[in-house]
């Protein structure tokens, strides 16, 4: 797919990224089977510029979809596995000595690191100490290396997919939630169905492997990108994400009852930004114009699952992150703007009479010619007659015998 020329009308854009998606999941499901939904997640975040977090546990093919997607986009692909050990400099780069061999002259040059391509893996994120993980945050919001005093810019598109095991707790750093936030979508992978799991063991057990052919450059993921913040999206739709968001925050007046006794803390601003960047990619994906509240609801679980915190209240009764946001969805009305119209009842309309037809053998009398009019002086109006005389007030004469 090339790079859409300008004169292109947004039907056809739109058209044209659809094919696209159905090209890039032709490519994909030769090597992942299922997991539908995680693959579509992961293009949303692609395709509006965002970085994502993928829990699940092990064997559920997350590494390798993500290898399959940059072979299905041509782009450039590191992993990187975290570990204990690992140090900062292991994932920006270092600086090595070069010594001239002519003159004999040493001088400092800067090695890049893994973090330097456009789709970087962290697998197992979590296994790396704070100081580690870290390192990622630059590159994740300002997508920029800064290293021995320098700043190094990264190349575009970039886009980081980090990699939890959600069952493992022993020797494990949890993520903070400041780099939790920068993390646009939070997907949840499951378990497969059982004709997809018998479909993966058949297919892995065989003899045979499947070549991803390239379908988007990064060119075309850069296009893509810039025309996700040309869907329009209504006030109306805007307003939805803020109160759904909103709603979360159990220290803020408009929240619910059940946030204020579930909650510990809520989203913040970044949370409805993705919403409607992430419903933006969806409707594209799907070939359509507008943003709709379906969009919105779709991805409120991606985008809100990682950014809201129960408390102990949740924790006693059993109440999960996915069931306070169904709740919330439930809650959570769509806005409404204007005044109700209230219908009239309608009157009914009485025939207007028709004039009676007149027998055609009567003959029509002429107009009779109207007076002339009166020439001269009015004659001077009548007088008008005196008052009646009244009884002065006093006692009432008897009557006459």
């Amino acid at each position: 797919m090339a790079a859409s020329p300008p004169q292109m009308s947004p039907e056809e854009a739109v058209h044209r990224v659809a094919q696209a998606r159905e090209m890039l999941l032709g490519e994909v499901h030769k090597v992942i089977i299922g997991q539908d939904e995680m693959i579509e997640q992961m293009l949303i975040c692609l395709f509006a510029r965002g970085n994502c977090l993928t829990i699940g546990v092990p064997g559920l093919a997350k590494t390798l979809t993500v290898s399959t997607i940059a072979k299905a986009l041509a782009m450039r692909f590191s992993r990187i596995q975290f570990t204990p050990d690992l140090m900062p400099s292991d994932i920006t780069g270092t600086e090595i000595i070069d010594q001239d061999a002519a003159t004999g002259q040493r001088t400092f040059r800067f090695v890049h690191g893994p973090v330097f391509s456009n789709i970087v893996l962290a697998d197992e994120i979590n296994r790396t100490p704070p100081k580690t993980q870290a390192a990622l945050l630059q590159a994740m919001q300002e997508n920029e290396v800064t290293a021995a005093g320098n700043t190094y810019k990264l190349e575009q598109p970039f886009f980081v997919m980090a990699t939890q095991n959600p069952i493992e707790q022993e020797g494990t750093y949890p993520l903070p939630e400041a780099q939790l936030d920068r993390f646009m979508l939070s997907i949840n992978i499951g378990y497969p169905t059982r004709s997809e799991e018998r479909e993966i063991v058949m297919a892995t057990t065989q003899t045979g492997s499947h070549d991803v052919k390239p379908v988007l450059r990064g060119q075309d993921i850069l296009w893509i990108q810039q025309l996700v913040r040309q869907v329009p999206a209504s006030q109306h739709m805007i307003d939805y994400a803020v109160d759904l968001v909103r709603a979360t925050r159990p220290k803020e007046p408009p929240s619910p009852d059940f946030i204020k006794n579930w909650l510990a803390w809520g989203a913040g601003p970044r949370a409805a930004q993705n919403l409607i960047l992430s419903a933006k990619a969806r409707v594209i994906l799907h070939g359509r114009l507008a943003v709709t509240a379906e969009d919105v609801r779709a991805m409120a679980f991606p985008v809100l699952r990682h950014r809201i915190f129960t408390n102990f209240n949740a924790d006693a009764e059993g109440i999960d992150v996915e069931q306070v946001i169904e709740k919330i969805l439930d809650t959570v009305p769509e806005p409404t703007y204007g005044e109700a119209v209230t219908p009239r009842a309608r009157v009914a309309q009485q025939p207007a009479p028709q004039p009676a037809p007149q027998p055609a053998h009567q003959p029509v009398a002429p107009p009779q010619p109207s007076a002339p009019p009166r020439t001269g002086p009015m004659p001077p109006p009548s007088p008008t007659p005196p008052p009646a005389p009244t009884r002065p007030p006093g006692p009432t004469p008897p009557p006459a015998r």
